[in-house]
């Protein structure tokens, strides 16, 4: 089980944003962003998002860089995937 992260390529706020998520458990993603200095805001309940400046630190404490698209494949496997609810349209 790993610590993953994908690459800062989710524009926002001026720069570019990766997620940081465990494909273990919430406990060992909470650990890890201490340990590391990921400010609670930064969760977005299944993974941390961190701006490219933190991505080289995450990679240098452990986590696994992977692709967006496995670092989804392997939460929803995982089964800590969270999805948001669907916002009515009015």
């Amino acid at each position: 089980m790993a610590i993953l992260v994908d690459p800062p390529q989710v524009p926002a706020y001026g720069r570019l944003w990766s997620h940081v998520a465990s494909d273990l458990s919430y406990d060992e993603l909470h650990a890890f962003a201490r340990r590391v200095g990921l400010p609670e805001r930064g969760f977005d309940g299944d993974h941390y998002d961190i701006p490219a400046e933190a991505y080289d630190r995450v990679v240098a404490a452990g986590a696994e860089p992977v692709s967006s698209r496995e670092l989804v494949a392997r939460l929803r496997a995982a089964g800590l995937r969270r999805r948001r609810p669907r916002r009515l349209r009015t």
